[in-house]
């Protein structure tokens, strides 16, 4: 519509189609994200699951390396020559030792 001054006046109401569109796309986008996140959530939470045996076996033979590495230490400390060998190389390749506690 023109008023006599040329001016136009829009119908009322006619600026709430284009905010309903941007308010109806922002919560369809927010239920994807949302769905999006759960699901990698979920994703995530399986992979943990899969691996949690393998980090097990991982802690026992970390556990059974570094008592083998303290006796080892212990019999260089003792005076086995094959022992100090072995404590020599491993401090060259940059691994530290130390003797079990008792």
């Amino acid at each position: 519509m023109m008023t006599r001054g040329g001016s136009s006046i829009s119908p009322p109401g006619g600026w709430w189609l284009p905010v309903v569109i941007v308010a109806m796309s922002f919560f369809v986008l927010m239920a994807f994200e949302t769905a999006y996140t759960i699901h990698d959530r979920d994703a995530l939470a399986e992979q943990q699951r899969l691996q949690e045996p393998a980090v097990q076996e991982a802690i026992k033979l970390r556990q059974k390396l570094e008592a083998l590495a303290g006796k080892t230490a212990q019999l260089a400390a003792e005076g086995d020559e094959g022992a100090k060998a072995i404590v020599d190389q491993m401090k060259r390749q940059g691994i530290t030792m130390s003797q079990p506690k008792q």
